[in-house]
């Protein structure tokens, strides 16, 4: 059963799910600079891996593996970052996040000051692979659990 902690964003998550399981779930985040840019959220509120056991450990990182993959199919970024920070919200979760050379930050991580403007065509154009994102992630995880 799933640990609900009162005014956690992640816990009380309104976004829009791609897959969810017992454990975990699997968001594309709603990022105008960053289409395809993932996060695996913990369903249980926990603040880091450590806190998990060595199976769900286990589980956690073959889940940020298959979403990575996803993205690089899908997306075909330069480079994938993945991260997971948990400073603003101590709820354990992963960002998957498919960087190009063109971004508004390349190479500097998406956190730090924009250095350029993406073309808006090209932004369109990863929006609108969002869809077969999504299902990539869908299929991916639902071979798994077979």
């Amino acid at each position: 059963m799933s640990v609900v902690e009162p005014g956690c964003e992640l816990c009380a998550l309104a976004a829009p799910v791609v897959w969810a399981g017992d454990k975990f779930s699997v968001i594309i985040v709603d990022d105008a600079h960053y289409p395809g840019f993932c996060r695996v959220i913990w369903r249980d509120h926990v603040r880091e891996m450590s806190d998990l056991s060595a199976a769900d450990r286990a589980l956690l990182n073959e889940a940020v593996f298959q979403v990575e993959q996803a993205v690089r199919d899908v997306m075909q970024p330069l480079k994938v970052n993945v991260a997971s920070l948990g400073n603003v919200v101590p709820h354990l979760h992963w960002h998957i996040i498919p960087r190009h050379a063109d971004d508004a930050h390349f190479p500097a991580p998406v956190w730090a000051q924009a250095v350029r403007t993406t073309d808006p065509a090209i932004l369109a154009a990863r929006r609108a692979q969002l869809d077969e994102l999504g299902a990539t992630i869908a299929r991916r995880f639902n071979q798994i659990e077979k």
